[in-house]
């Protein structure tokens, strides 16, 4: 009887252990909307996103669905409106037809504690900003964050060295946010990530990708939590490929919460082109407000873009080195 019941007791157990490794299909997502006006009456900076002058727009619809059965895991997530479509993603048509996108497809591993692969279509590695806004503080995007990959399809394994140290390594396609390769090349670019978190609040990213068609990027992004209010990010970045063509930047994220539900922030960057891509700079300020009810934050924002040439318009149509715009979002994170 008592080898009955403790059999009962061990099978009982053994479908707990593997219940708990289960997860249920988790469902999130966000919506954003804004209205953006530039000084000059026309659209002017030249970076992703909060583009429509003088217009209530559309960012995107954005959801993602996340499911973990054992050591498998999987993440699809689909974006339907300009700001996931075709505002940062390359069509695979070649046209703008289409009303959505796919941001990630991809499926995870996990061969043992430290030890996992991910095979598919991944929001890129590299960089501070994202093209979700929920993830952002400022609505706009950066010159760093727009030159550089959005996404990155191809293999990876990421190792766990210590609790504070991690190391990634991947075979990707050719061609930066591209699903499909060239099929003579393939997999022709190597990415390597190696990530530090040395004490509670701060984390660093050091990133490195390489290819004959991608290009060679190297990558830095960390951020500091200084104190239970300020936290400072730090994004800088250089990219070159054949003829001089390339650039090379730098940008700062200090933000403040003012009250649990408001916070100020600033993003101050430095982005210059290398000769084979025109040789300009340009030093941009932007300063943001994060206004949190529930899952909305409500961003207005107000943006200074100065160039070391004339590579800007005014309202009359002539040069001018600098624009300024002001823009203000809503966010709905879910």
């Amino acid at each position: 009887m008592m080898k009955k019941v403790i059999l009962i007791l061990a099978l009982a157990l053994t479908g707990n252990i593997v219940l708990a490794q289960d997860t249920p299909l988790e469902i999130s997502g966000s919506g954003d909307v804004y209205y953006k006006y530039d000084f000059a009456k026309k659209e002017n900076i030249g970076t992703s996103f909060a583009t429509d002058q003088n217009s209530v727009s559309l960012g995107m619809l954005d959801i993602t669905l996340k499911k973990t059965t054992g050591k498998a895991s999987f993440v699809g997530e689909v974006s339907f409106g300009p700001r996931g479509q075709y505002q940062s993603i390359l069509n695979g048509d070649g046209v703008d037809e289409n009303s959505f996108h796919i941001q990630n497809l991809y499926a995870t591993y996990a061969a043992t504690e430290k030890l996992s692969f991910t095979a598919g279509f991944m929001g890129t590695f590299i960089g501070y900003e994202v093209i979700s806004p929920v993830a952002n503080f400022h609505y706009s995007t950066s010159y760093l964050f727009t030159n550089g990959p959005f996404q990155n399809a191809g293999i990876k394994a990421n190792y766990a060295i210590s609790d504070k140290v991690g190391l990634m390594v991947g075979a990707f396609n050719d061609t930066w946010n591209m699903y499909k390769a060239d099929p003579i090349k393939g997999l022709n670019a190597f990415g390597a990530q190696l990530s530090f978190a040395p004490t509670e609040g701060v984390n660093a990213y050091l990133n490195f990708m390489d290819g004959s068609v991608s290009g060679t990027i190297v990558d830095l992004t960390a951020s500091f939590q200084l104190t239970d209010k300020f936290k400072l990010g730090l994004n800088a970045a250089d990219f070159s490929n054949d003829g001089k063509v390339g650039y090379t930047g730098v940008a700062l994220y200090p933000a403040v919460d003012v009250t649990e539900k408001f916070s100020l922030g600033l993003r101050g960057e430095y982005f210059k082109y290398k000769e084979g891509s025109g040789d300009d700079s340009v030093t941009a300020l932007t300063f943001s407000a994060n206004l949190k009810a529930g899952g909305l934050t409500f961003i207005p924002e107000f943006r200074l873009d100065s160039g070391s040439e004339e590579i800007f318009e005014k309202s009359s149509g002539a040069a001018t080195k600098s624009a300024s715009q002001f823009a203000v979002a809503m966010v709905y994170g879910f």
